[in-house]
């Protein structure tokens, strides 16, 4: 399989680069063909330092069985460090080798609303918020918070994030559905544990011209914004409040001070959420007789479970655990992200 996904890429890969060389493409085209250009570059340079790796510590391997006792202690101490290399470069591939998505270097709108449970489903939707938010930071994107609901001190009711960066939704998209957390509550006093869920949603960024919204389908209302702080604070209107009234969509943004700039996030939303039904909607048509591509984002789908008693989170796509809680929910997600992606990568990979 390895071998037939490697030669296909060789192919594109020599296509792009005699198309790129002909000098006879529209710029629209140059730049298709020089993003799957770097693409292919991409695999082609991975598999081959894998390859390079793979004979390197086949080499020291066999230096184990020396008889020289200094040679054999120094390839033991090289084997873990090269063994890991070998590793990593494998699964670089693999992500490499999954066909891309449009999508993949999109934006993103992050929802997430507070489920079952009560106010203890509320402090898990701030901390999955919290989670998200440290992960965005350690990637080198930007987490712009576009409209939060609070419950409680410390809990909230819905939150929408606003994600941007390097292949932002390429690492996020498979996060849409029920996340289940079982843990005992701050105000549990017999210690019993409680099993609550959380709602996230994904959304990639569109452009104007994917989606066409008429002016003469919205109800655009405005309120004062509420929150700590802040000379506009509960004194002007600028918060933004939009109905899409064809389909019940409601948006709003009161994170900035400017009316103009709160509307202009608020359709930005809405857009997305207009476009994720419309891509649902067409995935359930093109499904015919197979099952539904897992991961689209269904709300009603159970996706992943936090065990904090047994320290342990199971995504049940996959049917992988990690047993890192602490570290999971101070955002250290890309190890368990990128085995999503692969699982469930590869599993629409081979249905098609």
């Amino acid at each position: 399989m390895l071998e037939e996904e490697l030669k296909a890429v060789r192919l594109e890969f020599a296509e792009a680069e005699a198309r790129l060389s002909s000098g006879a493409l529209e710029p629209a085209d140059i730049e298709k063909f020089s993003r799957r250009h770097a693409a292919c570059r991409q695999v082609l340079d991975t598999h081959t330092a894998l390859e390079r790796a793979v004979k390197e510590a086949g080499d020291t391997r066999q230096m184990l069985s020396s008889t020289d006792k200094e040679i054999a202690g120094l390839a033991g101490a090289e084997m873990p460090q090269l063994e890991a290399a070998v590793a990593v470069l494998e699964k670089k591939l693999r992500l490499l080798l999954i066909p891309p998505d449009p999508a993949d270097s999109k934006n993103i709108f992050l929802e997430i609303r507070a489920g079952v449970g009560g106010d203890e489903s509320a402090l898990f939707a701030a901390d999955l918020l919290r989670m998200y938010t440290r992960f965005a930071q350690n990637m080198g994107w930007k987490a712009e918070l576009r409209d939060i609901s609070s419950s409680g001190p410390k809990g909230i009711k819905n939150a929408v994030v606003y994600i941007s960066g390097q292949d932002v939704y390429s690492l996020l998209k498979y996060e849409g559905g029920v996340h289940r957390v079982q843990r005992v509550p701050q105000t549990e006093a017999s210690g019993r544990v409680h099993t609550s869920t959380v709602t996230v949603a994904i959304m990639h960024e569109v452009d104007e011209i994917e989606i066409k919204i008429e002016a003469k389908d919205l109800k655009v209302d405005t309120f004062r914004s509420g929150g700590a702080g802040g000379q506009n604070v509960n004194k002007v209107e600028t918060a933004i409040r939009i109905t899409h009234v064809p389909s019940g969509i409601i948006t709003q943004c009161q994170e900035e001070r400017s009316q103009g700039q709160n509307k202009m996030k608020a359709m930005a939303m809405l857009a997305a959420k207009l476009a994720q039904i419309s891509e649902e909607a067409q995935t359930k048509a093109n499904a015919g007789a197979r099952k539904s591509q897992v991961g689209t984002g269904d709300r009603s789908e159970k996706i992943r479970t936090y065990n904090f008693p047994q320290n342990r989170v199971t995504d049940h796509r996959i049917q992988v655990s990690w047993h890192n809680m602490p570290v999971i929910m101070d955002g250290g997600i890309r190890e368990m992200l990128e085995e999503v992606k692969l699982g469930i990568g590869r599993q629409g990979s081979d249905e098609k």
